[in-house]
């Protein structure tokens, strides 16, 4: 945690800017495109990369679909996931993320800008008009990352189980699935130190719906974990 709270105390004067140009941006969102939010939750990324000492190598950008909406998973970490991703993932993307863990400060604001999608826990009706949203907008061309894990508690370079009934979302948009492998994330915030520190982000080629429209939502979860372990047991 010592990388986060020096980060969070030079980049002072940052994050009193950028809380209050989200501030603004929400107060006035018709006049900004998801192009130009995106944009902005980058620079606000590149910014605390600088001041963490991080770098992020990025492989497999080609295999990113070129057009349409997707649904990319990815193993987790930590808290610096989601952040790893959008810093190299050139097109607006945007999360789904847990409700109660969403409104932490400054994850609020982030999926503010950016959008996202908070699920809520507790409230199987919140969850299902959820689902049902992201489905929406991976079909009207939105790119969307999801932790199927659940958690990242003591994860490291470790993948747990997924859990199927995650890949609902993107079966149902008949979207392809991207599988995206986050390896030595966890370091950035995990460790006690500030010293430079290098995380790799694997975009895998993508399962598209011809390739699994036969497929149950446990063998798909299945198919996407042993490529993501099988990654990280070449690199880490």
């Amino acid at each position: 945690m010592l990388r986060l709270f020096f980060v969070c105390l030079v980049s002072l004067p940052f994050i009193i800017y950028y809380m209050w140009l989200v501030g603004y941006i929400e107060k006035h969102e018709n006049n900004y495109t998801e192009a130009q939010r995106y944009k902005i939750a980058q620079k606000m990324v590149a910014i605390m990369k600088r001041n963490g000492f991080i770098h992020t190598k990025v492989f497999g950008k080609e295999n990113l679909p070129k057009d349409g909406g997707y649904v990319m998973y990815a193993n987790h970490q930590g808290k610096y996931d989601t952040l790893g991703i959008i810093n190299v993932h050139d097109k607006p993307c945007t999360i789904v993320i847990d409700e109660k863990r969403s409104r932490l400060i400054f994850a609020n604001q982030f999926i503010s800008l950016l959008k996202g999608c908070r699920l809520d826990r507790t409230n199987i009706r919140s969850q299902v008009k959820g689902i049902y949203s992201i489905i929406k907008e991976v079909k009207a061309g939105r790119r969307f990352i999801i932790f199927p894990e659940g958690g990242y508690k003591d994860n490291k370079n470790k993948v747990k189980d997924f859990l199927p009934g995650s890949f609902k979302c993107a079966m149902k948009a008949k979207s392809p699935i991207v599988p995206v492998v986050l390896i030595d994330s966890y370091k950035v915030f995990g460790i006690n130190s500030i010293r430079p520190v290098t995380t790799q982000v694997h975009f895998l080629k993508p399962l598209y719906y011809d390739e699994y429209k036969d497929m149950n939502s446990t063998d798909i979860s299945n198919e996407v974990r042993n490529r993501i372990v099988e990654t990280i047991n070449s690199y880490a």
